[in-house]
C-alpha cells in the first residue's frame, strides 16, 4: 500500500489571490459602485463563464480601456495613478 507524503498541515480556505505575487485581495482598497441590473448580470455571467472573480474582470476591463486611449492620455493616467499610489503608500505608514 502506498503512503501519501505530507508537505505539512493544509491551510483551510482559499489561497491568497492577489493580482501580483504575494498580494492578498483583502489588503486592496474597496470600491463601492452602483451598476444597472443588466450590466451587473453581464459581469456575473462573465465571472462564471471565465471562472474568474468579478474584481479581476473589472481590472482587466479598465486596463483594456486605458490601452485604447491615445498615448498622451495614457501618460497622464500613469502620472496621476502614480501620484495616487504614492499618496496611499504614505498614508498607510
Amino acid at each position: 500500500m502506498a503512503h501519501k507524503v505530507s508537505k505539512g498541515p493544509r491551510r483551510i480556505g482559499r489561497p491568497p489571490a492577489g493580482a501580483r505575487e504575494g498580494e492578498k485581495v483583502k489588503d486592496y482598497p474597496q470600491l463601492s459602485i452602483r451598476l444597472p441590473v443588466d450590466v451587473k448580470a453581464k459581469l456575473r455571467a462573465l465571472s462564471l463563464i471565465a471562472s474568474r472573480p468579478q474584481w479581476r474582470i473589472i481590472t482587466d476591463a479598465i486596463e483594456a480601456y486605458v490601452r485604447q486611449r491615445p498615448d498622451s492620455e495614457q501618460r497622464m493616467i500613469g502620472e496621476l495613478a502614480g501620484r495616487s499610489r504614492a499618496r496611499a503608500t504614505r498614508s498607510r505608514r
